[in-house]
């Protein structure tokens, strides 16, 4: 017999499927942005300033990251608050299948996607430019999953903060912008230096950048970074618990 949450689980696993363009954005994008970098000749070309490596090596942390803010800050919180929105958590309350299905469902369906994006990217990187493979497997898995956790944690304050879908858009703009900075999406992060480079490491991106770029060097990520996006999430999910109310 299917309990109610795993039925509930299926239900948003195919409402998810449908949406392409969450699964553009989610899946696809990150692979194409750096398909697109990789044939710009000068991203190819290893430099001293990078320990060896070429821009395009330090690219494929940074288009893993870009899937996770895709999918934990512009996808998740505009289907949440939009379920908010028009009643169906609510409802939900009053059967068997409780509210906070959704949000388990929510979260596999969004990780399950990043995760094959991730897949996808780091395979592209490497047949494609002869990026590195992580040269850390344990040390990457660590980091890599922690950046999952911190960065839905994103998502779910984001999500308990708008009483709205509209207003969930709009925190998610104001939100997407510096995690795209702070990943590395428009300057890596290892081009800066001094306090704008510790200033980026607090972040929960900035950290998580580098500690991928750590363990695909084959160092396992440093404490500090580690440290960073725990804590981060430790506070994201306080917060989105303590605010979240399901209608």
């Amino acid at each position: 017999m299917t309990s109610p949450t795993a039925a509930v689980i299926r239900t948003e696993s195919r409402l998810f499927a449908r949406e392409r363009l969450s699964l553009f954005w989610i899946v696809l994008f990150p692979s194409l942005l750096l398909g697109v970098l990789g044939l710009i000749p000068s991203f190819r070309e290893e430099s001293a300033d990078f320990g060896g490596r070429s821009l395009i090596d330090l690219y494929v942390p940074v288009t893993v990251l870009l899937s996770m803010i895709m999918a934990s800050i512009m996808t998740m919180p505009a289907t949440l608050t939009g379920y908010r929105e028009n009643g169906i958590l609510r409802r939900l309350g009053t059967t068997p299948a409780k509210p906070a299905a959704i949000l388990l469902g929510q979260v596999l369906v969004h990780a399950a996607a990043v995760a094959a994006s991730s897949v996808i990217v780091i395979l592209l990187g490497r047949v494609a430019f002869g990026t590195p493979l992580p040269g850390s497997i344990a040390g990457y898995a660590v980091a890599y999953v922690l950046a999952l956790v911190v960065s839905l944690g994103i998502g779910a304050a984001i999500t308990a903060a708008s009483p709205n879908a509209k207003t969930g858009q709009v925190v998610g703009m104001v939100v997407f912008f510096p995690c795209m900075f702070t990943a590395g999406v428009y300057f890596p992060v290892e081009v800066f230096g001094g306090t704008v480079r510790d200033v980026i490491s607090l972040t929960p991106f900035g950290a998580a950048s580098n500690a991928l770029n750590d363990a695909t060097g084959g160092s396992f990520p440093g404490l500090v970074d580690l440290a960073v996006m725990g804590g981060w999430a430790v506070v994201l999910y306080l917060i989105a618990v303590r605010i979240f109310r399901w209608e």
